[in-house]
């Protein structure tokens, strides 16, 4: 009889991985991660400013017509932020800017960045919003990333290297917003250890 003997494993008993899934995962959105999206964001907006930017058929709308301008951030397999953005074609945001995405636009308009709430004030946002960028320069007809937000988010997106244009044509209700936008072009120059 003839016993055959396998080399040890490299990985004592005791040291094993106890999952598969990677730790950090970085990854365009799909439809099915739709109801995820919406709950981060739901929770984040509606506790700050009672809106949500996108409601679910929103979410599901821009993740079916371009996926490639999503980008999600997966710890252990679960979504803990999320940016959803589409193409523009228009020097400046307009309300028609919130529900369409214009394929042979230059512009990606940046609809929502948000994270999940055990997970903020971590630096996953600024992260994110760089790594997106970096995504954005690899697309060939992208020439500059534009959003809108509340005065409060203006220094944040500064350090991530946005200028602001002024106030933004479009409001919500009570609530009106700065636009705001950052070349794509040459933007390899914003340092990962900028502040953002």
């Amino acid at each position: 009889v003839k016993v055959l003997q396998f080399p040890p494993s490299p990985v004592s008993p005791g040291r094993q991985r106890r999952h598969t899934l990677p730790a950090s995962e970085f990854r365009p959105l799909s439809p099915q991660d739709a109801a995820s999206v919406f709950e981060i964001e739901r929770e984040a907006f509606l506790s700050v400013s009672g809106e949500c930017p996108l409601y679910l058929d929103d979410v599901r709308h821009f993740l079916s017509l371009c996926p490639e301008l999503s980008l999600g951030w997966f710890e252990e397999g679960r979504l803990v932020a999320f940016i959803i953005g589409s193409l523009w074609d228009e020097d400046k945001l307009s309300a028609e800017a919130l529900t369409r995405h214009k394929p042979q636009g230059t512009a990606v308009h940046i609809h929502v960045l948000a994270v999940h709430r055990t997970f903020r004030q971590q630096g996953k946002g600024s992260v994110l919003l760089w790594r997106y960028m970096q995504h954005l320069r690899s697309l060939p007809c992208v020439r500059r990333a534009v959003l809108m937000c509340q005065d409060f988010l203006v220094p944040f997106y500064q350090r991530c290297g946005f200028e602001v244009r002024g106030p933004c044509d479009i409001t919500l209700g009570a609530l009106s917003f700065v636009e705001m936008q950052c070349p794509v072009r040459g933007h390899a120059s914003m340092r990962r250890n900028s502040g953002c």
